[in-house]
């Protein structure tokens, strides 16, 4: 029979590692399965707002976590064209003030590795590596689960599912009732070189967004400022899965064409050596629920495109959502994540649209981006972050908010 009190999760990325502390300080029993092997330092940067990183504070990790990212001052908009200043967004201080918690850019290497430490000190979280969880079955006593490790066979049983295995989710595949995520036709691509490698201009811990023709690039500080996080989306019809494949160089240049680039920005994507990029998916609306116990988080959920920086904080919200629900209704636990997917579908489908609806602002070009630019400048910084403030003034539920209002 399902053991009482025992919540499985299938991915041992933000979503599941966080859902499980979430889980764990609720006196939830939890055993995460992660396919991979082996947790190893991958990606590139994240930006975490203050909807997420106070919930990562709640959880007992500032200080682990604030030294080794980086809090930004500001977003610097930058012109691609003609490599001028357009507005600066303010971060930093005056956000920490306004929301009551930090925004963060930081490795998600260190972030993951941050939850993994402190999920490996939670005795009733049980981590198992080189896990694929295949197949699941609904019954009158919770869910079972059958997952693979090389060979051998698992068989285990628990309350309740919680897919935190992303995009290409294996416990959404068996849900049958999602569409597939719909290709965007962008492709991402990112890479890390040394502070030091970058022109003087450039070492300021800021985000610098630079706006341009049929593309876009960030970048800003990680590891406590020591390596810059260079990320540029253009238009593409390479749409491969997975998000690790290698990058050519002189590829990605010529998406930044000398015609309608600065020189300033084209210097700074040809200082890697080294590219990786990937395809950008997302589905139109999230994930509505089944009658089972079985429920979805964070890209496993709703995927979105980055023109929001919302993938990560998003899916900390839902961990800690869905851990509430469960804690307050554990004796129903299909009810408790239906409880869940309501309190969460119009946020994140809100963040889905409005991440959309950033492309298309970021991808104006020509007299249209001019006046895109204009507009910008006009309203100013601050009026350009308080079209944030519905995102960055969330609050978890009040047994993980630990942080005065």
């Amino acid at each position: 029979m399902a053991q009482p009190r025992h919540v499985i999760i299938a991915g041992a990325g933000i979503a599941g590692l966080t859902a499980a502390l979430a889980l764990a300080r609720a006196g939830i029993r939890v055993t995460v399965y992660e396919q991979a092997e082996k947790l190893e330092e991958t990606g590139a940067g994240v930006q975490l707002s203050p909807n997420g990183s106070r919930v990562l504070i709640a959880l007992g990790l500032r200080e682990r976590l604030a030294s080794v990212a980086v809090a930004p001052p500001a977003i610097r908009v930058m012109s691609g064209g003609s490599a001028r200043e357009v507005v600066r967004i303010p971060l930093g201080d005056e956000v920490e003030r306004r929301f009551g918690a930090p925004y963060w850019s930081i490795h998600r290497g260190d972030l993951q590795a941050a939850l993994v430490d402190a999920v490996l000190n939670e005795r009733d979280i049980t981590l198992e590596l080189g896990v694929r969880i295949e197949d699941f079955a609904a019954h009158g006593r919770g869910v079972s689960i059958l997952g693979k490790r090389r060979t051998q066979v698992l068989d285990e049983r628990g309350i309740a599912l919680i897919g935190a295995d992303g995009i290409w989710s294996n416990v959404a595949s068996r849900l049958r009732r999602l569409p597939p995520p719909t290709f965007r036709h962008r492709t991402a691509w990112r890479a890390l070189v040394p502070v030091d490698a970058v022109p003087a201009e450039f070492r300021q811990p800021l985000v610098h967004l630079w706006l341009g023709q049929d593309a876009h690039l960030v970048h800003y500080p990680v590891k406590s400022g020591s390596l810059i996080n260079i990320v540029g989306i253009v238009h593409d019809e390479w749409n491969e899965t997975g998000w690790s494949a290698a990058g050519d160089r002189a590829e990605i240049l010529r998406h930044f064409a000398r015609w309608s680039w600065s020189e300033k920005a084209r210097a700074l994507i040809a200082i890697p050596d080294r590219w990786l990029k990937w395809a950008l998916y997302d589905r139109k609306d999230p994930f509505r629920g089944a009658k089972d116990p079985v429920t979805l988080i964070g890209d496993a959920a709703h995927p979105m495109m980055p023109f929001l920086a919302q993938g990560a904080s998003m899916a900390i919200e839902d961990a800690v959502v869905v851990a509430d629900m469960l804690a307050k209704y554990l004796d129903d636990p299909a009810d408790a994540l239906r409880a869940y997917e309501g309190a969460r579908w119009h946020r994140t489908a809100r963040a889905q649209q409005f991440s959309r609806r950033q492309d298309r602002i970021y991808g104006r070009s020509g007299p249209e981006g001019f006046v895109r630019n204009m507009a910008m400048r006009a309203m100013g910084g601050e009026r350009l972050r308080a079209r944030y403030d519905w995102l960055y003034s969330w609050r978890p539920p009040q047994r993980y908010e630990t942080i005065p209002a």
